[in-house]
């Protein structure tokens, strides 16, 4: 007899039961079934998920960028919690943003005639990375220094367009008139004064409605009115009102809230493509050296070494918070091995620290994509970098070529941008769209090139109406002397001792030699009066001689021909043509012998300290400094010498 349990040990044991005539399965025929099952069913699921997959990808898989990485990496990768995921300082794309550009209503007062007009104009501050893919909206003209040192440029109107920032907001326009206060005897007739019966009257009659609202009149102060009283228990006309007192013409507007910057974190991942210093990792990234000698004093003790090897990776970790950014961590690896980091302390020192959390961006430094360029790969000239991002930002052309000229004296265009080069500027504009017209003036500019910070202001001096820009310390922005007049020249030859190449002994070269094809402009290195145009015995060939102020002259010599109108006391100014380019004279080739003379003595023109340009003084000065102070406050600037790094 079978029991339960062994009926239950022979299941599956029993051949297949078999209907219809049907033969029993080969084992080898329920295999291949099973296995094209397993394989289709497989496949199947395969693409479900990989489309699963993509849709909630939603086209992102591309690697992440180092800040990107930062931000996703565990909730102990950095112990601020405060701090937000910001972009790198030196990024490897850079992007302008919408918030880069903002369109002001500013007040501004205008002088016409015996007048002042204060109107609402708008105006367009913009804050431009030169770096970032800009496209030009019209055409610009090639780099051409001559038209750059030229004064070829339109002169300003005597009269500003824009006129001065005003200190107070006005609703539309308000027409403002100043007479002197008499202090003669006045021709208008005096009435008589009244008697004290008059004065009583009178507040009698109109003391109950000496009043505004809730808000009691100065003139009841100077009255009792319990004086004019027919009972003890007449009522008080003071109960019950609030005094305060009006000035006139000011309006009190509402404060405006100031966002506050956040603070943003970033990692800065820098390759070593080749065998560098630490200090030169930094400065060639973009980072200021004296930021850069500062780290690698840091980081080598150590490290043991200041020197990197081809293959290791550099990684900063930055604070950053508004204009201003601030090292506070950084790292070296080996690969993907950590060898050493540094960190600030508490106390603002740096000291060893512990290794932070890995991103995958280490591994992948070396990888050729665009997220991960060497420094300064692909980025365009200075000079292409200005025109793409002022045209694409609102600015004319001309606006553009005026900030070019007053940017050559301390600017390399013909130099590769850097990551952190900028342009900030203000200027009036139509409308809200933020397109400037040929009216439009520019009132600010603020810029950043590699280490060096240049920043003007525009004013009109009121002593005789001259519009000129000038930095926070009102001294003119432009040079009182060029020291190459001849801005597509080539130099050739210093100033000192040397052999003459016609004479054949040694002699002193009092001058520096700028070669040229013959006809090439020669401009005036400043603003003077020619003191002798035309020939010289001496060897000097066709000869001018400009004096300057304060001593100094300027020679131009073996000149191909002098230009019409320079002529003894003629007057010249900074860029003006004057002459070309020749060889008159002892000269083996045509080329400008340029001397500047100081007192009588000739000095070596490339090398002698010179002065600046004009320089407020008195009461211009103060009303440049209280024009300064109104565009700084309402562009919330900081002082120049208080920016550390542009991101």
């Amino acid at each position: 007899m079978m029991t339960e349990k062994m009926m239950i040990r022979s299941l599956g044991s029993e051949p297949p039961l078999l209907a219809d005539g049907r033969r029993a399965p080969d084992r080898r025929e329920v295999s291949l079934r099973w296995l094209s099952g397993t394989f289709l069913t497989g496949i199947t699921s395969s693409i479900l998920m990989g489309v699963a997959l993509f849709a909630a990808l939603d086209g992102r898989q591309q690697l992440a960028i180092p800040a990107e990485a930062y931000a996703s990496a565990s909730a102990d990768a950095h112990q601020d919690t405060s701090v937000t995921r910001g972009s790198r300082l030196i990024a490897p794309v850079i992007a302008a943003k919408p918030s880069d550009r903002a369109i002001m209503e500013v007040s501004t007062v205008v002088h016409d005639g015996e007048k002042e007009v204060v109107r609402r104009q708008p105006f367009s501050h913009v804050k431009m990375m030169l770096a970032a893919n800009h496209v030009a909206t019209e055409d610009y003209p090639d780099f051409d220094p001559l038209a750059i040192f030229s004064a070829d440029e339109p002169q300003p109107a005597p009269q500003s367009r824009t006129g001065a920032i005003y200190g107070s907001d006005v609703e539309s326009e308000v027409a403002l008139k100043t007479v002197p206060f008499p202090t003669g005897k006045s021709n208008l007739n005096m009435a008589p004064g009244l008697s004290l019966d008059e004065v009583e009257e009178n507040v009698r009659s109109n003391g109950s409605v000496l009043t505004d609202g809730n808000a009691q009149l100065a003139a009841l102060y100077y009255v009792d009115p319990r004086r004019f009283s027919a009972e003890d228990n007449d009522v008080d006309l003071t109960a019950g009102l609030a005094a305060r007192v009006l000035e006139q013409n000011m309006t009190v507007s509402a404060p405006e809230s100031i966002t506050p910057q956040t603070e943003e974190f970033a990692d800065d991942i820098l390759p070593v493509r080749q065998d560098t210093t630490i200090a030169k990792a930094l400065s060639d990234s973009g980072y200021p050296q004296l930021q850069a000698d500062g780290m690698s004093g840091y980081i080598a003790p150590l490290f043991g070494t200041d020197t990197l090897s081809k293959g290791d990776v550099l990684r900063i970790g930055i604070i950053q918070k508004g204009e201003q950014a601030k090292i506070i961590r950084a790292s070296v690896y080996r690969g993907t091995r950590h060898l050493v980091t540094v960190a600030l302390d508490d106390k603002g020192r740096f000291v060893a620290g512990s290794e932070p959390p890995m991103l995958d961006a280490i591994a992948t430094a070396f990888e050729d994509n665009s997220f991960a360029p060497s420094a300064g790969q692909n980025l365009p000239r200075v000079y292409d970098g200005i025109y793409r991002a002022a045209l694409s930002y609102g600015m004319t052309k001309d606006m553009t070529a005026l900030i070019i000229k007053l940017l050559a004296s301390n600017v390399d265009f013909q130099a590769q941008l850097k990551p952190t080069d900028y342009l900030e500027a203000f200027f009036s504009v139509a409308d809200t769209n933020g397109q400037a017209t040929e009216d439009s003036d520019l009132l600010y500019v603020n810029a950043r090139f590699g280490d060096t910070l240049t920043r003007f202001y525009r004013f009109q001096d009121p002593e005789d109406g001259t519009i000129d820009y000038f930095d926070q310390d009102g001294k003119s922005i432009r040079q009182f002397l060029l020291r190459n007049p001849v801005p597509n020249g080539i130099f050739k030859s210093g100033f000192g001792m040397r052999r003459h190449p016609i004479l054949g002994f040694a002699r002193m070269h009092t001058g520096v030699d700028w070669a040229a094809p013959r006809g090439t402009a020669i401009i005036a290195a400043g603003n003077g009066t020619v003191e002798k145009a035309g020939w010289d015995s001496g060897g000097y060939g066709n000869q001018t001689i400009v004096r300057h102020a304060n001593g100094y002259e300027s020679s131009y010599n073996h000149q191909s021909a002098i230009a019409k109108g320079i002529v003894p006391g003629a007057k010249v100014r900074q860029g003006q043509v004057i002459g070309w380019v020749g060889t008159t004279g002892e000269s083996t080739g045509p080329h400008l012998h340029y001397e500047l003379i100081v007192n009588g003595t000739k000095v070596d023109p490339l090398r002698i300290r010179l002065p600046g340009g004009k320089s407020l003084q008195g009461d211009a000065l103060a009303k440049f400094e209280d024009e300064r102070k109104r565009i700084d406050t309402l562009l919330n600037n900081q002082p120049a010498s208080d920016q550390v790094a542009s991101k």
